[in-house]
């Protein structure tokens, strides 16, 4: 079975800066699943997959552009500190998670006061070239729910 649209693929991967710096891996923790064709990843990293089978490896370097585009100066933006998730107490350099209206956004922390944060709107990634070294998994079919829904469902997936 190859990737293509409604299918629910399970991945692992590593992802490195230009320099070969590791930002993230997967290994050691379950696989992440997505469903294809349904923009629940960069766009330019679903259309390399796009065609790949079962048990297959691919490395794809993407430009910021391709990724997570370029980092923009003058993005920091102030913000109630209790509309800031994943820590009790804030500091300059933690990654925070705040709700927008496209969603929930990751942000940096530029200068946390008492009340009031003042923090990088700039994806964390943002102006960096990237490398992915993905291992497929496993493709299969999506169910009418997953379908209806727009991602996968279950083991590496979004949970209801």
């Amino acid at each position: 079975m190859q990737i293509s649209d409604d299918k629910v693929v399970q991945f692992h991967y590593q992802l490195k800066d230009d320099n070969g710096n590791e930002l993230e891996n997967s290994q050691g923790q379950e696989p992440l699943a997505y469903l294809h064709g349904h923009s629940n990843m960069l766009p330019s990293l679903e259309k390399a997959l796009e065609g790949k089978a079962e048990g297959e490896h691919l490395t794809i370097t993407l430009a910021p552009e391709d990724a997570y585009g370029e980092r923009r100066e003058g993005l920091t933006q102030r913000v109630p500190i209790k509309h800031l998730q994943g820590a009790k107490k804030w500091a300059p350099g933690m990654m925070a998670v705040v709700n927008t209206d496209q969603g929930q956004r990751q942000v940096m922390v530029v200068k946390a006061g008492r009340f009031m944060a003042d923090v990088d709107m700039n994806h964390p990634l943002a102006g960096k070239t990237l490398t992915f070294d993905i291992d497929i998994l496993s493709i299969r079919d999506a169910s009418d729910d997953e379908i209806a829904h727009g991602h996968a469902h279950g083991v590496g997936g979004h949970h209801h």
